[in-house]
């Protein structure tokens, strides 16, 4: 009888801890790493010669946006990622979860995202949604924090306005209930229509409570362009006052006017690691955001639920309002470009420049004709972030590396365009940072996507290849590993990737596609 369920032979070994790599073999029994060491003379019911292969932790994705996009369960294979060498993917982030939900104007708020018309939301606690994913079967492990907008909303608090103390102790209850039932910690939105309004004596006994129950917090910064330092500074002094550690999604500076700053946006982050604060961060390898038109409207303007910001964009008084003050930022037109649309896939590919010219509109006057007609659902590419910086952030000890996308299936996007870094992100620091440009070493890159994303969520046993742990493993070809999604054409899936093991069976068969073994990840567990 084999002494294992799997072995690969002749793997180099990245263990995710940023040391050296070493040669050898690994012994998977059931759910876990048995042995690493010589295997030479064992046998298991599968075999893999890795010669010439690298094997890794299996990748953790921090920032991962498949639940709130609603292909968690559409796409349960989560295929894109799956090929990328992803293993886990972490979601109730920048401050929306999909759970609690208390009220039915509380799954409304999700149209915004994704059309959950026909989707059958049976629950109402996040223990319930949790169990709910549970029912799916999924190839990837899934974890989530629970938002603070939707806590402030199910605790029945209208958008844009203060936590008293009574609406406080609801939303730290909510947040206490869904982290008992497996959340892994909070998310803010910062800068997020709920939680806006939030005062620094809300977050700050958020975050007190958080830390008391061992969870993670993690910030969607308010101000990602001109306010960035300001911004930073606020997460930094909320730790510093709570004693928490806390980690900034998708880290980036938009705007040329404010690439500068991010050097002294880092150098505040550094202060505090430097004074033991455990302060960290996310970023995706591309200089365009993708990110919802909605996000471009002044704040007062995204205020309240879906039907409430399409009847402001209905008024002429209104319209006028926010097509004055659109005018004051600085937007290149030219290059922001219509990803995805509900209705008007006319547009799709275009910049928001030439569909005005087109359409004989001002940019500003038809950013809110394509809302109008698309109930929202519009989301775009915005080439906004420094090359250099992006490198120079890369090269942080303390940044890992997150996608920022979600899950899907290769083909079934429709017209719509998905940033290419739901496809291609993890593969593409891969090729680019680590074989082409020399920036990382891959011993660097792999800790970025794997250990480090472990420790800042808090999972137990997994992100490490050694003996005991989760047999999450992804083995790929470190020659030919890369993307090769780009804008125009995002959904083409990763190449280089031949085996990926989730809790010890093969989802991704040698470059097919295998079993659905992924599990819900819950708080503490082990």
């Amino acid at each position: 009888m084999p002494s294992y369920s799997a072995i690969i032979k002749n793997a180099t070994i990245f263990d995710g801890s940023g040391d050296s790599p070493k040669k050898s073999d690994i012994g998977i029994e059931g759910d876990r790493v048995a042995k690493i060491g010589d295997l030479n003379s064992e046998h298991a019911s599968v075999e893999i010669d890795a010669s010439g292969l690298y094997a890794v932790p299996g990748l953790i994705d921090l920032t991962n946006h498949s639940d709130t996009h609603w292909t968690l369960f559409d796409y349960p294979s989560q295929e894109n990622l799956l090929y990328q060498g992803v293993t886990t993917i972490i979601g109730g982030n920048c401050g929306s979860s999909l759970a609690p939900l208390t009220r039915p104007s509380d799954i409304g708020d999700l149209q915004k995202w994704a059309d959950v018309s026909k989707a059958n939301i049976n629950w109402q606690s996040f223990g319930e949604f949790i169990r709910e994913v549970e029912n799916h079967r999924m190839a990837i492990n899934f974890g989530s924090f629970v938002g603070h907008g939707t806590a402030r909303r199910a605790s029945g608090m209208d958008v844009g306005l203060a936590a008293n103390q009574d609406d406080l102790k609801k939303i730290l209850y909510l947040i206490h209930a869904s982290m008992e039932e497996g959340a892994l910690g909070i998310s803010t939105g910062l800068g997020r229509e709920h939680s806006q309004a939030a005062d620094d004596e809300e977050v700050l006994s958020i975050l007190s409570q958080v830390k008391g129950l061992s969870g993670t917090s993690v910030h969607h910064l308010a101000d990602e362009g001109a306010g960035i330092v300001g911004a930073v500074s606020r997460i930094v002094s909320l730790s510093r006052a709570s004693n928490s550690k806390s980690h900034i999604s998708h880290f980036k500076v938009l705007g040329k006017k404010s690439w500068p700053k991010q050097k002294s946006a880092l150098e505040i982050i550094e202060r505090a690691r430097a004074d033991g604060l455990k302060i960290t961060a996310d970023f995706f390898p591309y200089t365009a955001t993708g990110s919802d038109l909605y996000l471009l409207l002044p704040e007062w303007a995204v205020s309240g639920q879906s039907s409430d910001i399409l009847e402001k964009l209905s008024n002429d008084n209104m319209k006028n309002k926010i097509t004055e003050e659109l005018r004051t930022l600085t937007l290149h037109y030219e290059k922001i470009i219509i990803a995805s649309t509900l209705k008007d896939t006319g547009v799709i590919g275009k910049s928001l420049k030439d569909i005005a010219d087109n359409a004989g509109l001002s940019p500003e006057e038809t950013i809110i004709e394509l809302l109008a007609t698309n109930d929202l659902q519009v989301s775009i590419f915005n080439e906004a972030i420094s090359e250099e910086n992006l490198f120079e952030l890369s090269k942080k000890d303390y940044t890992a590396i997150s996608s920022d996308g979600y899950g899907l299936s290769p083909g079934k996007t429709g017209s719509n365009l998905t940033h290419p870094r739901s496809f291609g992100a993890f593969s593409r620091a891969f090729k680019m940072l680590v074989r082409e440009m020399g920036i990382l070493t891959w011993e660097e890159a792999v800790r970025k996507m794997t250990a480090l994303p472990a420790e800042i969520a808090g999972l137990n046993n997994r992100g490490s290849l050694k003996k005991g742990f989760f047999a999450d493993i992804a083995v790929f070809d470190p020659l030919t590993i890369g993307d090769t999604a780009d804008y125009k054409n995002p959904s083409q899936l990763s190449r280089g990737i031949k085996w990926v093991f989730v809790n010890g069976i093969a989802a991704l068969v040698d470059g097919t596609l295998g079993a659905k073994p992924g599990r819900v990840i819950y708080r503490n567990s082990f």
